[in-house]
């Protein structure tokens, strides 16, 4: 506790930090005084149907990310998940497409022409989603309109408020990412997701000491112990590297003395891809539920189904998706070739391995022996919760063994701590990561 506070007073005294936090702060204060701010028109006591179809099942999942404005009616309803989905299909095209394959490899301009395109699509699927979460709120809180005004004159005036509202959670995003600690976007989806934690919690507590199969104490204990050793092993083998060692060739210069010699490692995490190819398979997950809100019934069996975050389809699908996801997102993060013509260039080699495509080989080996258990963990992960129903965990509480809420929190957690530390360590303060060791500079062996 002293090295914390201690800790949170050198935090105190970098100015440059201090106004990173309290930017961080102030941005996510106002996100979640958006959830609350209800769309024009709507009389938020006449909800308890939408709160209650978002209560479990999938919907509990995209209220989640919503940090609850869904089941709120709010102008933040749609989250960020249109961006998400954008940002998922344009990273599609820059591996299936050449025109964006060029833009990709142009550097800064590429990357900021890629946003201008994901930002722009994002609108469209605004205005695609938009119409859905609508025709859902009639079907379920028809009620709730206000007297005197027809759903078709709502309808337009909303949609556009429901496309703002997610268009300025990015951009609130981005401005954590540019002004405060973190990377933004995952900052908002924790926000949320920790929003939903003390209701869970007091909910799973109330079931535990009440119900008659409940198990009282002795079972609360032991789902609190289940859950440390997840978030542990979660934490551990998020950081693991396999540290791939790099020699530098030595050199004359013209002045005769020599340079280089020197031995470098090459951290190559278990989870290069980190939460987002969870995120990005949860995102497809939420396809049926557009598909249901234009149909008059409820879909077949393959769609009731997959609506159905503890059915065997789902979570089969889900685990899939996420497995896929890893290798296609490791693979466009990692180049193989662009790291070997690096160390080509800098008269650097891996010992016992020829400059060149050999070592463009070796390294993508490595990756592959990494990817396959790593992607094999975050499915597992994935799908906890699904079996901490099995021990009849309430669904909110169950979210937080595993699934989207652990790897999120974990990923996002260590991110902004890191970031704290770099702050910290570049003005020689003791950070908040020295007695546990920064496993993002040391490493820890995968293997």
């Amino acid at each position: 506790m002293k090295k914390l506070i201690e800790t949170l007073k050198n935090c105190w005294k970098i100015e440059d930090l201090r106004s990173r936090i309290l930017v961080t702060i102030a941005f996510v204060a106002i996100y979640r005084f958006g959830s609350f701010v209800v769309l024009p028109g709507i009389n938020p006591g006449a909800l308890a149907k939408l709160q209650e179809q978002t209560a479990g099942g999938l919907m509990s999942l995209l209220d989640m990310f919503s940090g609850g404005a869904f089941s709120n009616a709010s102008i933040f309803a749609l989250g960020i998940m249109p961006y998400i989905s954008a940002s998922i299909v344009m990273q599609l095209l820059a591996v299936a497409v050449p025109y964006f394959q060029k833009m990709q490899r142009e550097g800064e301009s590429g990357r900021k022409k890629i946003m201008w395109y994901t930002r722009v699509l994002t609108v469209f699927i605004l205005f695609f989603q938009a119409p859905s979460y609508l025709m859902n709120l009639k079907m379920q809180s028809a009620g709730a309109l206000a007297s005197g005004l027809s759903w078709t004159e709502f309808t337009i005036p909303a949609m556009i408020l429901l496309a703002a509202g997610s268009m300025f959670i990015l951009w609130l995003g981005e401005r954590i990412t540019d002004k405060g600690i973190g990377n933004g976007i995952s900052m908002i989806i924790m926000i949320g997701i920790i929003a939903r934690l003390p209701q869970a919690f007091i909910q799973e507590v109330t079931s535990r000491f009440t119900a008659i199969t409940g198990g009282g104490l002795v079972m609360f204990i032991v789902e609190l112990m289940i859950l440390y050793a997840v978030v542990c092993a979660a934490i551990l083998l998020t950081q693991a590297v396999r540290r791939v060692p790099v020699q530098y060739a030595k050199r004359v210069e013209r002045n005769g003395r020599q340079v280089g010699g020197a031995r470098q490692y090459i951290p190559l995490k278990l989870f290069a891809a980190n939460v987002m190819p969870i995120i990005f398979a949860q995102a497809l997950m939420f396809i049926p539920i557009v598909i249901v809100s234009y149909t008059s019934n409820q879909g077949g069996y393959i769609i009731r189904n997959l609506m159905d975050h503890t059915s065997w389809l789902y979570n089969v699908i889900f685990a899939a998706l996420i497995i896929a996801f890893t290798y296609f997102y490791t693979a466009i993060t990692l180049n193989p070739t662009q790291m070997s013509e690096d160390m080509k260039r800098n008269n650097g080699f891996i010992p016992g391995i020829k400059p060149g495509k050999p070592t463009a080989d070796f390294i993508e080996g490595v990756m592959s022996r990494l990817t396959f258990p790593g992607s094999l963990f975050i499915a597992f992960i994935a799908i906890m919760p699904s079996l901490a129903g099995l021990l009849n965990v309430q669904q909110g509480f169950a979210q937080f063994f595993g699934g989207t809420s652990l790897l999120i929190l974990v990923g996002v957690v260590i991110d902004t701590l890191q970031q704290i530390e770099t702050h910290l360590t570049t003005r020689h303060y003791e950070g908040l990561l020295n007695s546990g060791h920064v496993r993002s500079q040391r490493g820890v062996s995968a293997y």
